[in-house]
């Protein structure tokens, strides 16, 4: 059976590329890979008029999934949802995983300290330790 993920990334290029890439695997992998992504971007700012509908309809897909997948990108530390969908998780129990597209970049301070499970590379094999860990 599949296991069910909510993940979380800045929805520019980058984490939209590496967002894709993880849907991609979970699609092509003969099972190895046993994974359901659930894309919950929804472009457009915290601050808007329908942040509060949105919230509602994010924070029932992270209490749905299991666990909760957050893709740090360069810019990833300065997202307002990002930073709302780690508190949200993290208020819900949820098992955290941390993969870092490069390990140099900055992550979120929400996120640290929090006991999640790392990837310091986006490899298979590093976000596949991390998600089973």
């Amino acid at each position: 059976m599949a296991k069910k993920l909510f993940v979380s990334y800045r929805a520019d290029n980058e984490g939209t590329k590496y967002k894709n890439l993880l849907v991609a695997w979970s699609k092509n992998d003969s099972g190895h890979f046993d994974i359901k992504f659930d894309d919950s971007s929804v472009g457009v700012s915290i601050n808007s008029t329908n942040a509060n509908y949105i919230k509602q309809v994010i924070k029932g897909k992270i209490s749905d999934s299991p666990t909760f997948l957050l893709l740090i990108g360069k810019d990833t530390h300065n997202s307002e949802w990002v930073s709302w969908e780690i508190e949200q998780a993290k208020a819900l129990n949820k098992k955290l995983v941390a993969v870092k597209i490069d390990k140099d970049y900055t992550s979120p301070s929400e996120i640290l300290n929090s006991g999640a499970s790392w990837a310091m590379s986006f490899t298979y094999d590093a976000i596949k330790k991390a998600i089973d860990n």
